[in-house]
């Protein structure tokens, strides 16, 4: 037969491969890939009979050789049973519940409205250090709370218009609504004879006190010369006055 003038042929090559033989190189390809990349003691489909031919349980089909088992799983027909076995192996399993997360129980009060509070102005006479003494009432404080308190910049607030001269001092306590009050912001003396704070079980009031640290000026006064230092230098200067909300 004359292959030289064969549509899609070349001079000097081989005819046109037929449709049958692509497709078996195809699956010898396939197969051999197979062979290179799947593991048939891990396929729990695949058997090998008392004959010496080997069976795929999924299919019920029977194949002469490893490398033909191995085409067959390439095919349409294995891998459509495995999807319907995948599909039935879903729907038969058992959902398994989700694990229980920990449960926080959270204590739940009804608020009764602001404590009752009393604010001291005091100055210390040695140091000239202004504090502050916070005594607040909680005659009907919830079982087992502690009142708390923090101090708060201006920033964090959203009530008022910020104003980096101040601060909030707010003390907290269930099942009274939280309180604020609006200091000066300058800096605390927090050593343990200027910083303390109080909790009496028995009068149910909560004491918090606390000291301004002092600035000192070192510069010379206004109105003198280089000669010598003003009349202000190493003085204390007052704090600015305070305001209570």
């Amino acid at each position: 037969m004359d292959f030289q003038n064969r549509a899609g042929g070349k001079t000097g090559s081989g005819g046109v491969a037929s449709w049958s033989e692509t497709n078996r190189d195809r699956r010898e390809r396939l197969r051999q890939l197979a062979l290179d990349t799947i593991d048939l003691n891990k396929d729990p489909y695949f058997m090998k009979n008392h004959l010496g031919s080997y069976e795929c349980k999924l299919c019920l089909t029977l194949h002469t050789n490893e490398g033909s088992y191995l085409a067959h799983t390439q095919g349409k027909k294995h891998q459509a049973n495995l999807a319907r076995r995948a599909a039935k192996d879903a729907k038969d399993a058992p959902t398994q519940p989700a694990p229980e997360k920990p449960r926080v129980n959270i204590k739940k009060f009804v608020k009764i409205g602001r404590p009752g509070y009393q604010v001291t102005k005091q100055m210390d006479p040695e140091t000239m250090q202004h504090s502050l003494l916070f005594q607040v009432d909680y005659p009907e404080i919830g079982d087992g709370v502690v009142p708390r308190h923090r101090f708060m910049s201006a920033y964090e607030q959203h009530i008022e218009p910020p104003d980096k001269a101040w601060q909030y001092l707010l003390f907290a306590a269930e099942p009274y609504e939280t309180i604020s009050f609006k200091v000066p912001s300058r800096e605390i003396d927090k050593t343990e004879s200027r910083f303390w704070s109080d909790w009496n079980k028995e009068t149910k009031q909560f004491f918090l006190q606390f000291h301004f640290k002092m600035p000192v000026q070192t510069g010379p006064g206004p109105g003198h010369g280089p000669g010598g230092p003003g009349p202000n230098q190493g003085m204390l200067i007052p704090p600015p006055p305070m305001s209570r909300r």
